[in-house]
């Protein structure tokens, strides 16, 4: 299994609140994993083909102009799985941790995937579509939803609650609550470690160091879409203490933190 650590959808630009890292944009963090026998399975597609030729009419005015995105084709999931030499065809598999429209734009440049995500979210999204956050341009080709819920049997994860993915024996939905009504984060491994794909349940990588620190734009943006105040930040606890007592069995990653990606990526 190889793994890519790639950039969906360059937004705003930020700086970080200490000396060091440039400037830089804010990212959409997708995986793309090359699985011995599953195909290819992209987890979160970031934004798609359509966002960049009708960016008022898939991802809302609103959005683009609070999120300011670059738009760049080449940026799309599809344009760089091309790049390494596949198609479109050849994903077999998207998992998403939730349907915002930065996370979800891409599917309909995978419409032959199956696309995993809590059952929780996908209610969520299509009761509350169009919407600032839920835009139904996403899904208009009919996705073959796989869903999941928490009660069903689940595994213990590092003290977390995890679902298998189906087909997917590699690869697990944790459950991170309080961003959407179904977030969840993607663990995969990778040989005798695990990646945890975080999604939005914090946006920059000094909230889960043991002395946190927020960033204040990525704050602002994350304490405005949050659906239970509480929970989100009992899920940051969580993360920290994951990081804390299993750091070096755990790498953990959010989906927008730039410095974040081109630590993974290099």
């Amino acid at each position: 299994m190889r793994i890519h650590h790639l950039n969906c959808g360059s937004v705003r630009e930020i700086e970080a609140t200490y000396d060091g890292p440039a400037p830089a944009h804010a990212v959409n963090h997708c995986l793309l994993i090359e699985t011995d026998t599953d195909g290819l399975v992209l987890v979160e597609t970031g934004l798609g083909l359509d966002d960049v030729r009708d960016p008022a009419g898939t991802l809302g005015a609103d959005w683009v102009e609070m999120a300011q995105p670059m738009l760049d084709e080449q940026e799309t999931a599809i344009r760089q799985i091309e790049r390494l030499g596949y198609s479109s065809a050849d994903v077999r598999h998207v998992i998403v941790t939730h349907l915002d429209v930065d996370h979800c734009g891409g599917l309909p440049d995978f419409p032959h995937a199956q696309v995993h995500v809590m059952a929780a979210e996908l209610d969520a999204a299509l009761a509350e579509a169009p919407s600032f956050r839920y835009r139904p341009a996403h899904w208009a080709h009919g996705p073959h939803w796989v869903t999941y819920t928490i009660t069903q049997p689940a595994e213990q994860w590092f003290g977390f609650d995890a679902l298998p993915v189906q087909g997917l024996p590699d690869i697990l939905l944790v459950p991170l609550g309080g961003h959407t009504h179904g977030h969840t984060g993607v663990a995969v491994r990778d040989g005798d470690r695990w990646l945890l794909h975080a999604g939005d349940a914090y946006y920059y990588h000094r909230e889960i160091q043991p002395n946190p620190h927020p960033h204040p734009m990525l704050d602002f943006v994350q304490t405005t879409s949050e659906v239970h105040h509480d929970l989100r930040l009992g899920t940051h606890a969580r993360l920290r203490e994951l990081v804390r007592d299993h750091g070096d069995q755990v790498s953990v990653f959010s989906a927008h933190d730039p410095w974040e990606l081109a630590r993974f990526a290099a």
